[in-house]
């Protein structure tokens, strides 16, 4: 039986800041424990998720993206808070979020309307930039949302990273890390 597999659109981050994420979020497993943490190489930020995907829609999708973030440039985002989704009690994700950014915003809006122009139909909620750090909180206490205020490496000192590419990932389920990188857009330098 094949396995389903989903594409989605992402910001990708640079390795080194992935392994400092990778380094503080191994002090935070102490302190917050939820039950799967993201693989480090996996860290990114969703601009846009396909779901399952026809191989026809895809790469017009991926024209469409080419063609809409021609002239777009590299910009710094900066890690400075941490925060969860879900029940209060027992949240389902712990991500890392940055200062809000009208680069970033501009960015998701081309490669949304990029991928709507490609016939997928896509999430309507609101943009919420994350970084996905874990899933499902597994305590023995319920949550308290004063421990992101109490744990939040960021608060002094953001995390500063430029993003410099947009990345059209495939999921695997079954492997280790889960996120293949199947075409990259380099944004411009500034």
């Amino acid at each position: 039986m094949e396995k389903k597999t989903h594409f989605f659109f992402a910001i990708s981050l640079p390795m080194e800041t992935k392994l400092k994420l990778k380094e503080e979020c191994s002090i935070l497993k102490e302190k917050l424990p939820f039950q799967r943490w993201v693989h480090h190489e996996d860290f990114h930020i969703t601009l846009a998720f396909l779901g399952s995907a026809k191989e026809e829609k895809l790469h017009a999708a991926e024209e469409f993206v080419k063609k809409g973030l021609a002239g777009q440039k590299i910009f710094p985002l900066h890690i400075n808070q941490i925060g969860v989704f879900g029940k209060g009690d027992t949240p389902r994700i712990f991500w890392a979020d940055t200062y809000k950014d009208q680069r970033l915003s501009a960015i998701r809006d081309i490669v949304f309307s990029a991928c709507t122009q490609a016939g997928f139909e896509l999430e309507t909620r609101p943009f919420k930039p994350h970084i996905t750090l874990a899933r499902k909180w597994v305590g023995d206490a319920p949550f308290r949302p004063v421990l992101l205020n109490e744990n939040n490496p960021f608060k002094d000192s953001p995390l500063t990273f430029m993003a410099n590419e947009v990345v059209l990932y495939q999921t695997h389920l079954d492997k280790t890390p889960k996120y293949e990188r199947k075409a990259i857009f380099s944004l411009g330098e500034e």
